[in-house]
Formats: C-alpha cells, sequence, structure tokens
C-alpha cells in the first residue's frame, strides 16, 4: 500500500492508502499483492465495457504505431473520421458534428463556447448567460464549475469565476417545492421559464443539465414530461438545450444516450467517460451541423482549440469500444441486467432503516442513506457515512463510488452502484450481501 507523501506522486486524497493495481479482467481489478476487487461502479462510472479488453488495447496499440498525432488544425485521420460516422447514425442530433478533446470538462467547456457563438453567429450577441441546475456537476474548470451546482467543489474558487443561475433539479425523494409527482405541476422544470424572464430572454444562452442526475444528487431519474416541457421553455426564449452526457451516455442508462428515454432532441451534447471506456482519455462535443454552418457563414472558425484535440489514438480507443458494445449487444444488456441490479437493491435494502431512497436506471443506480427513514433527515456530515460504508465494502472486495451533500449541498450521503455492463447475475449477488453487510455494520456504530 502506498500513502502520501510517499514517493513523488501528487495524489488526489492525502490520507488514502493506495493500492497499486497490477491488472483488470471484466468486472474485477487485482493488485499487486493478488487481491481482488469487484468493481460495482466501474471507477466513477468510466469503464462500461469491463477492464482488459484485449481488442481495445490492440487497436489502441496499432493505431499509435500507424500515427499516434497529428495536428488538429492541418490535418485529420481515417479512424477520426469513420468513428464520427458511425457515432453520428446513433445521437440524437440533427447532422451532427463532433469535436474531440480529453475529459468531460473540455467537453462541456467547449459546449459552453459553442452556444456563446452560435448565438453571437445569429446576431444575437448580449445572450452571454447560461442556467444549470443545483446539485449538478459539469466539470473541474473555472467555466465549468461556474455552471456546475456542487458547493463542495465549488466555494473555494466562487471568487474566481462569474457564477452562472441555477434553478432547482427534479430531485423528487427531496422535492425542493414540498410536493408530490405530477401535482407539482412540473414547478421544477417551470423554474426555468423564471429564471429565464428574471434574466431576460435576450440575455440567455443556453440552459445545461444532465438528462439523469449524476453522482452529486446520485442517479435522479426526472419525472414524465419534465424534458419536453424544458425542451418547449427552451424553443419558446431561443435558448439553446445542452444535455451533458459525460455520465449517462454509452449505454449507462440502458439506451446509447440517456436523452432518447425522454424523447427529446438537445442542440448540444457533452460526452465523454464511456466513450472509450477507460482506456483513453477522450471527450466528444456534439453539436448539429446547421449551428456549425452558422458559425462558419459568420465566424468562419469556432473560436476553440487544444493541443490534443481529434486524437488518433483516442479515436481508435473510441472506435473499438463501440465495436465492442454493438458485437456483445451490451446497451440492451446494461437495461435488462440493470433492472434485476434495481430490484435486487430494493429487496436486499427495504428493511434496513438507514436506506432512505434507492433509484436510478439501466446500469446507473444509488442508495441514499438517512439517520430517520421518517423524516429523511440525513446524516451529520461529519459522519462520513457513505465513504465509511464504502471502506468497509472496499475491505471486503467490492468497490462503490460515495456522494455528499445531497440533502442540502453539505448534508446527505449515498453512493452510487453503477458496475460494467459485463457484470453477471453472480456478481450481482456479490455487490448485494457485500452491500447490505457493509451498510448493516457502519449503521451499527453510527
Amino acid at each position: 500500500m502506498v500513502r502520501h507523501p510517499q514517493g513523488h506522486v501528487f495524489y488526489r486524497k492525502m490520507a488514502h492508502e493506495y493500492a497499486p493495481i497490477e491488472r483488470g479482467e471484466g468486472v474485477v481489478l487485482y493488485d499487486i499483492e493478488g487481491r481482488r476487487y469487484l468493481d460495482a461502479s466501474g471507477g466513477p462510472l468510466v469503464v462500461n465495457i469491463g477492464h482488459g479488453v484485449a481488442s481495445v488495447a490492440e487497436a489502441l496499440a496499432k493505431q499509435a504505431a500507424e500515427v499516434a498525432y497529428v495536428h488538429g488544425n492541418l490535418f485529420t485521420t481515417q479512424v477520426l473520421e469513420t468513428y464520427s460516422q458511425r457515432l453520428a447514425a446513433k445521437v440524437p442530433l440533427s447532422n451532427p458534428r463532433f469535436y474531440y478533446l480529453s475529459s468531460g470538462s473540455e467537453a462541456v467547456e467547449t459546449a459552453l463556447k459553442f452556444v456563446r457563438q452560435v448565438q453571437v453567429a445569429r446576431g444575437e450577441s448580449h445572450r452571454d448567460q447560461i442556467i444549470s441546475r443545483w446539485g449538478s456537476y459539469h466539470g473541474a474548470t473555472l467555466g465549468t464549475l461556474a455552471v456546475s451546482g456542487k458547493p463542495s467543489m465549488r466555494d473555494l474558487y466562487a471568487s474566481m469565476f462569474r457564477d452562472g443561475t441555477h434553478i432547482e433539479p427534479p430531485y423528487c425523494y427531496r422535492c425542493p417545492f414540498d410536493s408530490v409527482y405530477p401535482a407539482c405541476d412540473l414547478a421544477c422544470a417551470q423554474k426555468l421559464e423564471t429564471a429565464i424572464l428574471h434574466q431576460g430572454p435576450e440575455r440567455v444562452a443556453a440552459f445545461i443539465a444532465e438528462p439523469v442526475g449524476g453522482a452529486t444528487l446520485g442517479a435522479i431519474v426526472p419525472p414524465e414530461g419534465y424534458w419536453p416541457l424544458i425542451r418547449e421553455i427552451c424553443d419558446r426564449y431561443g435558448v439553446m438545450l445542452i444535455a451533458d452526457e459525460v455520465l449517462t451516455g454509452f449505454g449507462r442508462t440502458g439506451l446509447w444516450f440517456a436523452m432518447e428515454g425522454f424523447g427529446v432532441q438537445p442542440d448540444v451534447m457533452a460526452l465523454a467517460k464511456g466513450a472509450a471506456g477507460g482506456y483513453f482519455p477522450l471527450s466528444i462535443t456534439g453539436v448539429r451541423g446547421e449551428d456549425v454552418q452558422t458559425i462558419r457563414e459568420a465566424h468562419g472558425d469556432f473560436n476553440h482549440g487544444g493541443t490534443f484535440s481529434h486524437h488518433a489514438v483516442g479515436a481508435a480507443a473510441a472506435l473499438a469500444t463501440m465495436d465492442y458494445l454493438e458485437a456483445n449487444d451490451l446497451v440492451a444488456r446494461a437495461a435488462r441486467l440493470g433492472a434485476h441490479l434495481g430490484r435486487k437493491l430494493r429487496e436486499s435494502l427495504a428493511d434496513l432503516p438507514c436506506v432512505g431512497d434507492v433509484r436510478g436506471v439501466g446500469m446507473m443506480w444509488a442508495v441514499e442513506f438517512v439517520a430517520d427513514r421518517e423524516s429523511k433527515e440525513p446524516y451529520p456530515s461529519m459522519a462520513h457515512f457513505a465513504d465509511r460504508v464504502c471502506a468497509r465494502s472496499m475491505e471486503m472486495g467490492v468497490l462503490f463510488y460515495p456522494g455528499h451533500g445531497s440533502a442540502d449541498g453539505v448534508r446527505g450521503d449515498h453512493l452510487m452502484v453503477a458496475p460494467p455492463y459485463v457484470v453477471t447475475r453472480e456478481q450481482i449477488d456479490t455487490i448485494m450481501r457485500t452491500l447490505q453487510q457493509a451498510i448493516e455494520q457502519t449503521s451499527a456504530t453510527a
């Protein structure tokens, strides 16, 4: 085990002991001492096709041997063109174009810059405001933190960026309006119109949100009618709609892209994580071809760039990942086994008084913990309840992804259960047994 500050690595968590991982296979990781970890969250919901897929590794090596890097301002590569053509047939965008970078933060940053330039190109130069939701996470750059709604990530740097406008999320378990669907009349969606009118419709460039709430609130699925109403409001006021599918894309919700399930087409999509399944740091911003043409006619080029944009090895990794998803019908498997996973979670945890809610879709689930189920009172933040459950589970050889602040931005514990799509029913049983035991043991000492 390695611990900060041993060696010269600046680790993300300074108090955590790091086990060097030697190899991965399917849903399992092995450290150098032979310990085995069942990856029940795909890391931070990145690994979708599983660890150790030889065909993806071979595709990376082959492309790197042929040509690894070309300057995106000067050249393209066949693998990039092929992948883009394949992806275009899957995304819910009209005549799409794809801009490639390296991280989800960059994909969202690209989306924010793109909608601004499109609005200016349309003659709407006053539109420079972005509306987003509280309880969201859109990235770690200053630009993406400004539209994120996660206080623990924002507060230290808030004085360094121009803040965006945030509205309440569609968080039915803790409805911000103390109502119950459908009596709420989708007040969480109606709030978008209120925010647009408050800012001034001529000032708002776009609304950005995760189709299904990510790790900040834990797999919150909007109620029926939410996304169609959001689309209608955006259209009414000339506001562009950005779907942040960094986490939900490429099969995680049991569909290639989560927005498909809501019957709504966004104007822009931010993609990453599952695009290359963790085999290469790749992100994609998908946009409509007509909007690209609007920029071209007005300005000539998109005012943005990155040294490692449009990377050939990244495209090779993504193409091989897509091949594997299709050849093994893994998106359908995520829907089928994900429904089984959700049922097992609800059955296994139903009698645990510290479990307030189990929610999710496809292969993306969350368990929210409460100190009191009746009042939904969360544990004190200093109790670190979710972290302790995850630490205990890790000791037993199963990995989950903890989350914090779901109740009020500071308090509120949950964990994500989102294994690679190749997980088996037997492995799901192991996940359930371990999680139940870890929760029971942690609550006994809470």
